[in-house]
Protein backbone atom coordinates (compact mmCIF):
# COMPACT_ATOMS: atom_id res chain seq x y z
CA UNK A 1 0.00 0.00 0.00
CA UNK A 2 1.13 3.43 -0.73
CA UNK A 3 0.42 7.20 0.04
CA UNK A 4 -1.30 9.12 -3.10
CA UNK A 5 1.45 10.34 -5.36
CA UNK A 6 1.03 13.54 -4.67
CA UNK A 7 1.31 13.24 -0.63
CA UNK A 8 4.54 14.28 0.73
CA UNK A 9 6.73 15.08 3.84
CA UNK A 10 7.05 18.99 3.71
CA UNK A 11 10.04 20.61 6.15
CA UNK A 12 8.90 21.15 9.96
CA UNK A 13 7.73 23.75 10.88
CA UNK A 14 10.05 26.59 11.75
CA UNK A 15 7.88 28.98 13.79
CA UNK A 16 4.65 27.90 15.77
CA UNK A 17 3.73 31.75 15.52
CA UNK A 18 4.31 32.76 12.26
CA UNK A 19 2.04 30.43 9.68
CA UNK A 20 3.36 30.13 6.28
CA UNK A 21 1.06 31.25 3.48
CA UNK A 22 -1.05 28.20 1.64
CA UNK A 23 -0.47 27.85 -1.85
CA UNK A 24 -3.43 27.73 -3.49
CA UNK A 25 -4.88 26.80 -7.21
CA UNK A 26 -5.05 30.19 -9.52
CA UNK A 27 -8.34 31.65 -9.74
CA UNK A 28 -9.98 29.26 -7.27
CA UNK A 29 -12.19 30.39 -4.43
CA UNK A 30 -12.06 29.91 -0.84
CA UNK A 31 -13.63 26.30 -0.61
CA UNK A 32 -16.73 25.72 0.91
CA UNK A 33 -16.76 23.79 3.71
CA UNK A 34 -18.99 21.20 2.95
CA UNK A 35 -18.45 20.00 -0.87
CA UNK A 36 -21.27 18.96 -3.07
CA UNK A 37 -21.28 15.65 -4.41
CA UNK A 38 -22.25 15.41 -7.99
CA UNK A 39 -23.78 12.10 -9.09
CA UNK A 40 -26.57 10.39 -10.68
CA UNK A 41 -26.34 7.88 -7.67
CA UNK A 42 -25.23 10.65 -4.82
CA UNK A 43 -27.40 13.85 -4.12
CA UNK A 44 -25.45 17.10 -5.01
CA UNK A 45 -25.89 18.19 -1.32
CA UNK A 46 -26.57 16.68 1.93
CA UNK A 47 -29.72 17.78 3.60
CA UNK A 48 -29.27 19.06 6.84
CA UNK A 49 -30.73 16.48 9.28
CA UNK A 50 -28.43 13.98 7.38
CA UNK A 51 -25.22 15.64 8.31
CA UNK A 52 -23.68 16.18 12.03
CA UNK A 53 -24.02 19.64 13.41
CA UNK A 54 -20.32 21.05 13.88
CA UNK A 55 -18.94 21.98 16.74
CA UNK A 56 -16.77 24.79 17.46
CA UNK A 57 -13.41 23.97 18.33
CA UNK A 58 -13.38 21.72 21.44
CA UNK A 59 -11.63 22.07 25.21
CA UNK A 60 -8.24 20.40 25.11
CA UNK A 61 -8.38 16.58 25.73
CA UNK A 62 -6.09 14.20 27.23
CA UNK A 63 -4.61 11.54 25.40
CA UNK A 64 -5.44 7.69 25.85
CA UNK A 65 -3.54 5.21 26.73
CA UNK A 66 -1.96 3.62 23.63
CA UNK A 67 -1.55 0.13 24.49
CA UNK A 68 -0.11 -1.19 20.76
CA UNK A 69 1.27 1.98 19.35
CA UNK A 70 2.97 2.00 16.16
CA UNK A 71 5.86 3.86 14.14
CA UNK A 72 5.32 6.23 10.79
CA UNK A 73 5.34 4.33 7.92
CA UNK A 74 5.00 1.01 9.68
CA UNK A 75 2.08 -1.66 8.84
CA UNK A 76 0.78 -4.22 10.95
CA UNK A 77 -2.27 -7.19 10.22
CA UNK A 78 -5.62 -6.31 11.91
CA UNK A 79 -6.73 -10.11 11.70
CA UNK A 80 -4.75 -13.35 10.51
CA UNK A 81 -6.50 -14.45 6.63
CA UNK A 82 -10.01 -13.09 7.17
CA UNK A 83 -11.93 -10.07 7.50
CA UNK A 84 -11.96 -8.45 11.60
CA UNK A 85 -15.10 -8.30 11.55
CA UNK A 86 -16.21 -4.77 13.14
CA UNK A 87 -13.18 -1.80 13.50
CA UNK A 88 -13.24 1.12 15.26
CA UNK A 89 -10.83 3.99 14.08
CA UNK A 90 -10.70 6.29 17.20
CA UNK A 91 -9.29 10.36 16.45
CA UNK A 92 -8.19 13.16 18.51
CA UNK A 93 -6.46 16.31 18.45
CA UNK A 94 -5.63 19.52 20.39
CA UNK A 95 -4.40 22.81 18.98
CA UNK A 96 -2.56 25.63 19.73
CA UNK A 97 -4.78 28.19 17.86
CA UNK A 98 -8.41 28.42 18.87
CA UNK A 99 -9.56 28.86 15.13
CA UNK A 100 -8.53 25.40 14.53
CA UNK A 101 -11.46 23.43 13.39
CA UNK A 102 -10.66 19.87 12.71
CA UNK A 103 -12.70 17.32 10.31
CA UNK A 104 -12.46 13.82 10.07
CA UNK A 105 -13.15 11.99 6.80
CA UNK A 106 -12.40 8.12 5.40
CA UNK A 107 -12.12 7.45 1.71
CA UNK A 108 -13.57 4.06 0.93
CA UNK A 109 -10.75 3.07 -2.88
CA UNK A 110 -10.66 0.80 -5.03
CA UNK A 111 -7.66 -1.32 -6.35
CA UNK A 112 -7.37 2.02 -8.37
CA UNK A 113 -6.62 3.78 -5.88
CA UNK A 114 -9.81 6.26 -6.33
CA UNK A 115 -13.24 5.82 -4.41
CA UNK A 116 -15.93 3.33 -6.22
CA UNK A 117 -18.52 6.46 -6.60
CA UNK A 118 -18.96 10.23 -6.02
CA UNK A 119 -20.72 9.26 -2.86
CA UNK A 120 -18.47 6.93 -1.24
CA UNK A 121 -16.79 8.91 1.27
CA UNK A 122 -17.81 9.75 5.16
CA UNK A 123 -17.55 12.50 7.05
CA UNK A 124 -19.48 15.17 9.39
CA UNK A 125 -21.91 15.73 6.27
CA UNK A 126 -22.16 12.26 4.83
CA UNK A 127 -22.26 10.39 7.67
CA UNK A 128 -22.64 6.93 6.10
CA UNK A 129 -21.33 5.06 3.00
CA UNK A 130 -23.69 3.36 0.32
CA UNK A 131 -22.75 0.02 1.84
CA UNK A 132 -23.59 1.34 5.32
CA UNK A 133 -20.19 -0.43 6.10
CA UNK A 134 -18.39 2.84 7.45
CA UNK A 135 -20.54 5.20 9.98
CA UNK A 136 -19.17 8.79 11.59
CA UNK A 137 -19.70 9.74 14.70
CA UNK A 138 -18.74 12.10 16.45
CA UNK A 139 -18.44 11.66 20.26
CA UNK A 140 -17.68 13.55 23.45
CA UNK A 141 -16.30 10.41 25.42
CA UNK A 142 -12.25 9.72 25.18
CA UNK A 143 -11.59 10.32 21.31
CA UNK A 144 -13.22 13.49 19.58
CA UNK A 145 -14.74 11.66 16.00
CA UNK A 146 -14.87 8.52 15.36
CA UNK A 147 -15.63 6.08 12.24
CA UNK A 148 -16.60 1.95 12.67
CA UNK A 149 -16.22 -0.12 9.79
CA UNK A 150 -18.54 -3.86 9.18
CA UNK A 151 -16.61 -5.50 7.27
CA UNK A 152 -19.38 -7.97 7.27
CA UNK A 153 -20.99 -4.95 5.02
CA UNK A 154 -18.55 -3.94 3.28
CA UNK A 155 -18.47 -3.99 -0.55
CA UNK A 156 -16.19 -6.12 -2.27
CA UNK A 157 -14.59 -3.64 -4.28
CA UNK A 158 -13.22 -1.46 -1.37
CA UNK A 159 -9.67 -2.48 -0.98
CA UNK A 160 -8.47 0.35 1.26
CA UNK A 161 -10.16 2.86 3.40
CA UNK A 162 -8.29 6.20 3.99
CA UNK A 163 -8.60 8.48 7.06
CA UNK A 164 -7.78 12.08 6.65
CA UNK A 165 -7.62 14.94 8.93
CA UNK A 166 -8.76 18.23 7.32
CA UNK A 167 -8.50 22.00 9.15
CA UNK A 168 -11.61 23.37 8.04
CA UNK A 169 -11.28 26.95 6.10
CA UNK A 170 -7.55 26.34 6.51
CA UNK A 171 -7.29 28.75 3.12
CA UNK A 172 -9.46 31.84 4.62
CA UNK A 173 -8.07 31.87 7.65
CA UNK A 174 -4.57 31.29 7.14
CA UNK A 175 -4.27 27.92 9.19
CA UNK A 176 -1.59 24.97 9.42
CA UNK A 177 -0.65 21.79 10.98
CA UNK A 178 1.99 23.87 12.50
CA UNK A 179 -1.25 24.55 14.79
CA UNK A 180 -2.00 21.32 15.72
CA UNK A 181 -0.74 18.74 18.01
CA UNK A 182 -1.44 15.78 19.79
CA UNK A 183 -2.81 14.08 17.11
CA UNK A 184 -3.59 10.42 16.65
CA UNK A 185 -5.40 7.48 15.10
CA UNK A 186 -6.21 3.98 17.34
CA UNK A 187 -7.93 1.19 15.71
CA UNK A 188 -10.16 -0.99 18.27
CA UNK A 189 -11.10 -4.32 17.95
CA UNK A 190 -14.35 -5.92 17.75
CA UNK A 191 -14.15 -6.43 21.41
CA UNK A 192 -12.84 -2.80 21.79
CA UNK A 193 -9.46 -3.44 22.94
CA UNK A 194 -6.56 -1.69 20.86
CA UNK A 195 -5.13 -3.28 17.88
CA UNK A 196 -2.81 -0.63 17.00
CA UNK A 197 -2.39 3.35 17.40
CA UNK A 198 -0.47 5.95 15.73
CA UNK A 199 0.57 9.16 17.43
CA UNK A 200 1.86 12.35 15.23
CA UNK A 201 4.97 13.97 15.96
CA UNK A 202 5.83 15.77 13.05
CA UNK A 203 3.46 18.76 12.21
CA UNK A 204 4.06 20.88 9.49
CA UNK A 205 3.30 24.68 8.18
CA UNK A 206 2.82 23.80 4.53
CA UNK A 207 -0.38 21.57 5.24
CA UNK A 208 -3.57 21.57 6.04
CA UNK A 209 -5.04 18.25 5.70
CA UNK A 210 -3.25 14.83 6.94
CA UNK A 211 -3.38 11.67 5.80
CA UNK A 212 -2.74 9.98 9.44
CA UNK A 213 -3.58 5.93 8.68
CA UNK A 214 -5.00 3.47 6.55
CA UNK A 215 -6.16 0.40 6.85
CA UNK A 216 -6.27 -1.91 3.28
CA UNK A 217 -6.67 -5.64 2.03
CA UNK A 218 -3.66 -7.37 1.56
CA UNK A 219 -3.62 -10.93 -0.25
CA UNK A 220 -7.03 -10.77 2.12
CA UNK A 221 -5.34 -9.86 5.37
CA UNK A 222 -6.64 -6.47 6.44
CA UNK A 223 -3.31 -4.28 7.72
CA UNK A 224 -3.18 -0.98 9.39
CA UNK A 225 -0.78 1.60 7.96
CA UNK A 226 0.51 4.77 9.85
CA UNK A 227 0.82 6.89 7.24
CA UNK A 228 1.31 10.63 8.75
CA UNK A 229 1.69 12.67 5.34
CA UNK A 230 0.06 15.81 4.40
CA UNK A 231 -0.82 18.11 1.32
CA UNK A 232 -1.89 21.65 1.14
CA UNK A 233 -5.29 20.26 -0.10
CA UNK A 234 -8.62 20.82 1.62
CA UNK A 235 -11.61 18.82 1.61
CA UNK A 236 -12.37 19.59 -1.92
CA UNK A 237 -9.01 18.92 -2.88
CA UNK A 238 -8.89 16.12 -1.19
CA UNK A 239 -11.95 14.96 -2.90
CA UNK A 240 -10.97 15.34 -6.16
CA UNK A 241 -7.53 13.88 -5.56
CA UNK A 242 -9.55 10.47 -4.86
CA UNK A 243 -12.11 10.66 -7.54
CA UNK A 244 -14.91 12.19 -6.38
CA UNK A 245 -16.44 14.98 -8.53
CA UNK A 246 -16.92 18.26 -6.53
CA UNK A 247 -19.95 21.01 -7.77
CA UNK A 248 -18.27 24.15 -7.88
Amino acid sequence: ASSPQDSFRPQPQQSAHAPAAMPQQAGSQPPAKTPAPSSAHAPTAMPPQTGIPRVQTPAPKRLPAFLKPVQKGQKIPLSSGRPPGRLTACFGWNTTNAQCDVDVSAFLLGADGRVLGDSWFVFYGQTKSPDSSCTFQSTSSQDRETITIDFHRLHPDVKKIVFVLTINEAFEKNLHFGMMKDAYIRILGPDQKELASFQMTEYYTNVISMMIGEIYDYNGTWKFHAVGNGVAKDLAGLCSLYGVQVCD
